[in-house]
């Protein structure tokens, strides 16, 4: 039986367009939204709580934790606020309490000023330099995750962990999955492409947080219950689960964020078709940096990128059989037969609007 979880970064703009990043806001700011919204029973019987007291719910404010040199929790710097969903056996149902989390956030955030937009990379700032600059022990952490390193990177985009696993699968074979995704990655991430701005004006291709991220931080990442298990790479594929819920869990990392929650049910229905297919033969341990670059500036433009996308869809399809969420590609197979991606509308729309203020008013239109 597969399982499935989505993790949802969301941006914010003040009712005047302006965009609510850490140069602009507090911990506070967000948290009075966080405090607002509804803690459920069990969520941490599925969901990772973390020792700073941040992540109690089933949203929480993604940021950049800040510590003390004796080790202490100081601050939270924010970015955005994340939406994660429980732990659901259909798609279906993921996609239906990711659209409820949504629009309750949506409707609480307004009350303090804010709307939910969509964007996948800061459109003005390119990097974060954490102020004050990193203490002793804090750069030490980061010495001991690669990862966490790319902190510069992590603050300034957004983009969502679309997360499968099928039960009791030997983790040998689950890693196999992971290298799997992680070499077909450029060519699934197009779909949800929603970053064509930097420094504040039109970027050259569709997603500059894939331009930019690709070879820092993992495409895909799977969560492993013991040492022996992991593999060394950089970026990291494995990691150890923090919960019993997490082992054996894929990851699916390369993502843009998308307002349309129905490209998130068809890439997770094309994630289940090719952990299904015995077909394909790539495999890689780390991300292909010029091949996910190529992706981002030319997306199914390339004829590579649309070849082989047109690929694993069909393969796919052909594994997928008879299940029903065979459906859920349609919007999939719309883009890839046009050729569009969600960045193509959003440069359309700053062509015709003049800014990319009223350009990312414009996204989660199905949910004003």
């Amino acid at each position: 039986m597969f399982y499935f979880g989505i993790e949802h970064e969301v941006a914010f703009v003040d009712f005047v367009g302006n965009f609510v990043d850490f140069s602009r806001a507090k911990f506070a700011d967000f948290n009075q939204i966080i405090a607002a919204l509804p803690e459920y029973a069990n969520d941490s019987l599925c969901l990772h709580i973390g020792d700073a007291g941040i992540r109690k719910k089933r949203w929480y404010i993604e940021g950049f934790e800040r510590f003390g040199l004796n080790e202490e929790f100081v601050e939270c710097v924010p970015k955005g606020i994340e939406i994660r969903t429980t732990i659901h056996s259909s798609i279906q149902n993921t996609i239906w309490e990711l659209n409820e989390s949504f629009c309750l956030l949506r409707d609480v955030a307004a009350k303090f000023g804010l709307l939910p937009v969509l964007i996948s990379y800061n459109p003005a700032l390119t990097a974060y330099e954490p102020q004050p600059p990193l203490n002793a022990y804090e750069l030490s952490e980061l010495q001991a995750y690669p990862d966490e390193q790319t902190v510069n990177i992590y603050m300034v985009s957004y983009g969502p962990d679309l997360n499968i696993s099928l039960a009791e699968l030997p983790v040998e074979e689950v890693i196999q999955i992971g290298q799997k995704l992680t070499y077909y990655s450029p060519y699934i991430v197009p779909f949800s492409y929603s970053s064509p701005f930097y420094q504040g004006s039109l970027w050259e291709g569709l997603s500059v947080r894939t331009f930019i991220r690709t070879g820092k931080r993992a495409a895909t990442r799977v969560f492993v219950e013991k040492p022996e298990h992991l593999i060394s790479s950089i970026p990291a594929l494995t990691k150890i689960a923090r919960l019993p819920a997490e082992i054996g869990r894929i990851e699916f990392k390369s993502c843009d964020s998308c307002d349309d929650f129905s490209i998130y049910a068809g890439i997770l229905a094309l994630l289940k078709g090719l952990i299904l297919d015995h077909s394909l033969p790539g495999y890689a341990i780390a991300p292909d940096t010029v091949m996910h670059q190529l992706s981002a500036r030319e997306a199914f433009d390339n004829e590579k990128i649309y070849n082989t996308a047109s690929q694993i869809i069909q393969a796919a399809e052909i594994a997928l059989a008879n299940d029903p969420d065979i459906n859920l590609l349609a919007p999939l197979k719309d883009m890839l037969e046009k050729r569009q991606t969600p960045a193509h509308q959003m440069i359309r729309t700053f062509q015709t609007g003049g800014s990319i203020e009223h350009t990312l008013m414009q996204t989660y239109s199905s949910f004003r």
